[in-house]
C-alpha cells in the first residue's frame, strides 16, 4: 500500500527506487549491493532515475537467480490512495476519488520482490547468488528492461518476473509488437473559398484507415492460418472547419507472435498510406506526401515448459498448493527484452486486476501467495 501510493509514472520512478532502496538498508542490505544503470540517459523520456540492481553473492552454491518487476505505473494511477476493504475476501482498492486508478500493476509485483529481498536479509536466509531488478519505463515500450546489460544483472541462469494476473498463473510466451508512427503532409487551402486547391491530410488517413479495415489489416488480422493485430490508435489532425487540413500525425502498431505475419502487416500499413497520398488530388493535380517511421518494441518469445526456469516456477507454485497454469500473452513484458538479452525469463502473476483502469483491484490472498512463491524461487528451497 505503500509503495501504490508514491506518485510514480514512466520516466519519474526515482521517488519509487528511494524508497525501496530505503527499505533494503534498514533489513541490512549493503551500500555495495545497490546500483543504478544510467538507462534513463538513453530513453525516449529522459526519466529521473535508472533501474535498480540489487546483487547479493550465494551462500549456498547454485546458479544466480534474479526476481524483477518494474516500477513505474499509468497516468491513471498517479495519486493512488489504497485502502484495505473485505470484498469477497480482502482487496486493496483505491479510495473515493473515481478519476484515479491503483497501481498495483505493477507495484504489487515490486511489493513481492522487495519482500523477498527483505525475508532474505532481515532473516539472514540462505540463499543462491541473487539478484533483485527493479526496471524503468516498462509501460511506455519496456525500456528498463531492454537497455539493462546481462553483464551488470550478473548473467543469471533462471529468471522470475513478477506483473499480473493471479498467483498460479506462469506466462512463457509473448507476442511481439512494432509501432509506427505516420506524418502526413497535405495542401492547405480555405475549405469554403477554393477546398478545389486543397490536398487534405485527414482525407488522406481516413482513406488509408478504411482500406485497411476492407482488406483484413486492421483489428484481428487472420491470414494464412496464422493471427496478429494491428490498430491505429491515435490520431491528430486540422485546426480549424474552414481550412483544408493541411497536417495529420498517427500512431499504429503491429503485433504478432509470428514474425512473418506481423511484417506483413506493417508493410500492408505503410502501403495503405502510400496508396491514399495517390488518391487525393488537388485541381491541379498535386499530391500530399507521407512519411512512416516504425521501429520494433519487442521480439516475442516462447520458452519451452523444460526450460529451468518454468520447471523452477511449476515446483513453486504447486509447493503452496497451487496448479500451475501455463499462459502465453497478447502483450508485450518486459520478459521479452529479458529474452532478447539470453536470460530466459517466466512472469509470475501476483494478484493484480483490471488494470490500467480506475476499477484496478489487488487480490491480497494472491499477492501473499505470489510472495511465499517468490521466497521460495530466492532461497531454491
Amino acid at each position: 500500500m505503500q509503495l501504490m501510493a508514491i506518485r510514480g509514472g514512466s520516466g519519474n520512478e526515482k521517488d519509487v527506487a528511494a524508497f525501496v532502496v530505503e527499505q533494503l538498508q534498514a533489513a541490512g542490505c549493503p551500500a555495495e549491493a545497490i546500483s543504478f544503470d544510467r538507462a534513463n540517459e538513453k530513453t525516449p523520456l529522459r526519466g529521473n532515475v535508472g533501474n535498480l540492481i540489487v546483487k547479493l553473492p550465494g551462500t549456498l552454491r547454485g546458479p544466480r537467480r534474479l526476481l524483477m518487476a518494474h516500477m513505474d505505473t499509468v497516468p491513471v494511477c498517479l495519486g493512488s490512495k489504497p485502502v484495505l476493504k473485505k470484498i469477497k475476501g480482502q482487496r486493496i482498492v483505491t479510495s473515493s476519488d473515481p478519476s484515479t486508478g491503483l497501481g498495483a500493476d505493477d507495484r504489487s509485483g515490486v511489493a513481492v520482490v522487495l519482500s523477498t529481498a527483505i525475508e532474505i536479509l532481515s532473516r539472514g536466509l540462505p540463499h543462491p547468488p541473487l539478484t533483485f531488478f527493479f526496471a524503468i519505463q516498462e509501460e511506455v515500450g519496456l525500456w528498463g528492461a531492454r537497455l539493462v546489460s546481462a553483464t551488470a544483472l550478473g548473467k543469471p541462469k533462471l529468471a522470475f518476473n513478477f506483473d499480473g494476473g493471479d498467483a498460479d498463473k506462469l506466462t512463457i510466451g509473448a507476442t511481439g509488437g512494432h509501432r509506427l508512427d505516420i506524418e502526413i503532409e497535405g495542401i492547405p487551402s480555405h475549405a469554403g473559398v477554393a477546398p478545389e486547391k486543397g490536398v487534405s491530410a485527414i482525407a488522406i488517413a481516413s482513406l488509408a484507415i478504411a482500406s485497411l479495415v476492407e482488406e483484413g489489416w486492421h483489428g484481428l488480422v487472420t491470414k494464412d492460418g496464422k493471427r496478429g493485430t494491428s490498430n491505429v490508435g491515435v490520431v491528430q489532425a486540422g485546426n480549424a472547419t474552414n481550412v483544408v487540413a493541411e497536417r495529420a500525425s498517427l500512431k499504429a502498431e503491429a503485433r504478432g507472435h509470428d514474425q512473418p505475419l506481423r511484417n506483413k502487416i506493417v508493410r500492408a500499413i505503410e502501403k495503405a498510406f502510400k496508396d491514399a497520398v495517390r488518391r487525393v488530388k488537388s485541381a491541379d493535380g498535386q499530391t500530399g506526401k507521407v512519411t512512416v517511421d516504425g521501429h520494433l518494441d519487442y521480439e516475442a518469445f516462447r520458452l519451452g515448459e523444460k526450460e529451468p526456469c518454468v520447471v523452477a516456477a511449476q515446483e513453486a507454485v504447486a509447493s503452496i498448493g497451487l496448479s500451475p497454469r501455463l499462459d502465453v500473452s497478447n502483450g508485450g513484458l518486459d520478459a521479452n527484452w529479458m529474452a532478447a538479452h539470453g536470460i530466459p525469463t517466466v512472469t509470475l502473476g501476483c494478484g493484480q486486476n483490471d488494470i490500467h483502469t480506475t476499477g484496478e483491484w489487488l487480490d491480497v490472498a494472491a499477492f501473499e501467495q505470489a510472495c511465499r512463491i517468490a521466497l521460495r524461487l530466492a532461497t531454491a528451497c
